[in-house]
């Protein structure tokens, strides 16, 4: 890898030699400033102090289901966001090799929609209530900046819905495709009255890929704005989401040759599922207090019910500290962000500050049940486990972005993060005693950011970090070993991040757009890694230290007039810098490649407008080589697939009509779509399907 930052250096020199020699050619119009909102003191994007990529909404829905995140963020550089075909266990996502770890949900990335968190403190993660079909815009930060957000090591994904402006309108959408595929779709959206709105709702159903992978997701999102005053802003959202979902698991790498569809015989017999249903709201109140200062207060809160059935084997239940095979867990949950800007000089340059605190609280009743009654199967049983959960956390965060001459800016930041876990075990018999307890997660946060514009579109910068990533609750809850009670001897992972990063804009004539290149280099202690995992029950240990470095190219170019690129490279190297052993005395040797991660990874998206009516594009995508085990015994193959799409739009008064279809996988290639990380099976895969199709048709009336 130390060969990596020399050729990097070089590629990004050579890209940017190029770049001005295309712009050269003919000065067009400037382009127009694009402004980063996940930064605190928000800034255009040329001059955002951190690798960060901007999806507008408009391009996430195009020609797309708009279901999940991993149909448009592909060409995002640094993510790997693969689709389990598994509505039960959430996406695969993981930013420069952060959150690989995990069987399910999301770990190490924070994922807020619309400024409230849809991650929790202890880290948990999910992204199935962000309703593409709404959003305005999802901003993908990362590296060092995103430790301003607390408990992530990786990055941070926004998602913002859009604000209902304009006459009444209503758009209406219909799709289906292979493997049973349908989605309706249903929006309202304009202003009346000084109030803006935006009411959405959708049904998306398939028979899935697999045998036992059908799913049925309902989502209901809206956003109410109004001007409370001249100098004041009012904005509540609502957001609902219902999934019911068959889990079909994994299959092992014989398996998987010899059926892609293969489908093992305890999900089957345990009809292996999840139900899962969510509610909140929240109220963001932003006030201009004079031409200094800024006031912004978010509140929210929430309920979350979720029913899973494993297949947890029926003998692996017997011991008297199991919890059973089914989950029961229902969750209150709350929170607030207050925030304070002010905008001052220091040495006669510009200074803006913002001083704010972070809280948020779950509520969490757990319950665990035998997955069997007698001889009967996949049925809820006795009980096993009952708790009360409380997982919290209260940060101050302080950042200051100061323009110190005229070529120069400088940010810096600090956030003290503090996240606390209590437990208080109901289940208490003569053979199962009392696993109460608690634990508390704390550290400094610092960051550090110095960039400088060699002209009035090239900028560089340079930025450090430290950051924390602790166990999320489901890591804690077992021991290694069989032992009872919680794992509370696990402690929370730390690192240290630089980047160095390059950004342009193009304004030719014939080349105009963004590029921007990134060399990242992180360092971890105490590395959360699997422990044992026998009879569904997955533990965790602490390891020693990992490093993960490389590399991130990403662009967005107009070519000519009639045609759009958007181009995304990772090279990535996240290696073991010690060995570890399990609890079963198996060891791991350093040097390994972590668990979950990929080398390489590429995408690229070629558009095509002949007319104005017309559009045509192809997209492909590479990811190479994933690590399916800490002992990389087993990798998925490397792939590389292909897709094609078409859309055709006309407008008839107020009538607006868009057809459109697309075919993925055109080769029709068997390939993992992702990785079960330490499957105690052996079951990591989970195949991705071979070619399908989709076609859908929206139409829209503008009152």
């Amino acid at each position: 890898m130390h060969a990596v930052p020399l050729m990097s250096f070089a590629a990004c020199g050579g890209l940017l030699a190029l770049a001005q020699a295309a712009q050269a050619q003919v000065q067009a119009p400037a382009l127009p400033d694009v402004t980063v909102r996940s930064t605190l003191v928000q800034s255009p994007l040329d001059y955002a102090p951190a690798s960060v990529t901007l999806v507008d909404g408009d391009r996430l829905r195009d020609r797309q289901w708009q279901v999940n995140l991993s149909e448009a963020l592909s060409t995002t550089p640094g993510l790997l966001l693969q689709n389990r075909q598994n509505y039960a266990q959430d996406l695969q996502l993981s930013i420069r090799g952060h959150g690989a770890r995990s069987m399910f949900g999301v770990r190490g990335v924070q994922i807020l929609v619309d400024g409230i968190p849809s991650t929790m403190p202890d880290g948990q993660g999910q992204a199935n209530n962000i309703d593409l079909q709404s959003v305005e815009r999802i901003e993908v930060l990362r590296g060092p900046y995103s430790t301003l957000y607390g408990n992530a090591s990786g990055g941070v994904i926004n998602a913002y819905t859009a604000r209902g402006e304009g006459s009444p309108r209503i758009d209406s959408s219909f799709a289906m495709g292979s493997n049973g595929q349908k989605r309706l779709g249903l929006k309202a959206q304009g202003e009346r009255q000084g109030v803006g709105y935006v009411v959405s709702a959708s049904r998306f159903l398939t028979d899935g890929y697999r045998p036992q992978s059908a799913a049925d997701k309902n989502l209901f999102n809206a956003r109410l704005d109004t001007d409370s005053g001249p100098d004041s802003h009012l904005m509540m959202v609502v957001n609902h989401v219902e999934v019911t979902a068959q889990d079909p698991g994994g299959a092992t790498p014989a398996e998987w040759a010899a059926d892609p569809r293969f489908v093992a015989k305890g999900p089957m017999d345990f009809n292996m599922r999840k139900s899962m249903r969510q509610a909140q709201a929240g109220l963001g109140y932003d006030v201009r207090v004079d031409g200094r200062n800024a006031l912004r207060l978010m509140v929210y809160a929430g309920q979350r019910r979720i029913t899973q059935y494993q297949s947890t084997p029926v003998a692996s239940q017997t011991p008297p500290t199991s919890a059973g095979g089914v989950i029961d867990m229902a969750r209150d949950y709350g929170g607030m962000d207050l925030r304070w800007a002010h905008d001052t000089q220091a040495l006669s340059q510009p200074l803006s500050l913002v001083l704010g605190l972070s809280a948020n609280v779950v509520k969490e009743d757990r319950q665990g049940y035998n997955n069997f009654l007698g001889s009967q199967l996949g049925v809820q049983g006795a009980l096993r486990r009952d708790e009360r959960n409380t997982l919290g956390n209260a940060d101050p965060y302080l950042q200051a972005s100061w323009a110190f001459a005229p070529q120069w800016k400088l940010d810096a930041g600090l956030r003290w993060s503090h996240v606390k876990v209590d437990s208080d075990d109901r289940y208490i018999t003569p053979t199962n005693g009392n696993d109460s307890g608690d634990t508390r997660f704390r550290r400094w946060l610092p960051m550090l950011s110095v960039q400088r514009a060699l002209d009035e579109r090239t900028h560089v910068y340079a930025s450090a970090g430290g950051g924390m990533e602790t166990p999320t609750f489901n890591e804690l809850s077992y021991r290694p070993g069989g032992l009872p009670g919680l794992n509370f001897g696990l402690q929370a992972a730390t690192s240290t991040s630089l980047e160095l990063g390059l950004r342009q804009r193009l304004a030719g004539e014939l080349l105009r757009g963004q590029w921007s290149a990134a060399l990242f280099h992180t360092d971890t202690d105490n590395e959360i890694v699997a422990a044992d995992n026998t009879g569904g029950r997955a533990t965790y240990r602490n390891a020693g230290r990992t490093r993960r470095q490389g590399l991130e190219l990403g662009a967005n170019l107009q070519l000519a007039r009639q045609w759009q690129l958007n181009a995304a490279l990772t090279v990535l190297d996240a290696t073991l810098r010690d060995g570890f052993c399990d609890s079963k005395g198996g060891c791991i040797a350093a040097g390994k490649r972590i668990a979950g991660t990929a080398r390489t990874q590429a995408a690229l998206g070629l558009d095509w407008r002949p007319h104005a009516d017309w559009r045509v594009g192809a997209d492909w995508r590479h990811v190479g080589a994933i690590a399916a085990n800490d002992s990389n015994s087993v990798e998925a193959p490397g792939y590389g697939v292909l897709g094609l799409s078409a859309g055709y739009t006309r407008q008839w008064g107020p009538w607006k009509l868009d057809v459109f279809a697309r075919i993925d996988n055109l080769a029709d290639k068997q390939y993992v779509g992702s990785v079960i990380v330490n499957e105690s099976n052996g079951r990591y895969y989970e195949a991705a399907p071979g070619r399908q199709w989709m076609a859908g048709l929206s139409a829209s009336y503008q009152f």
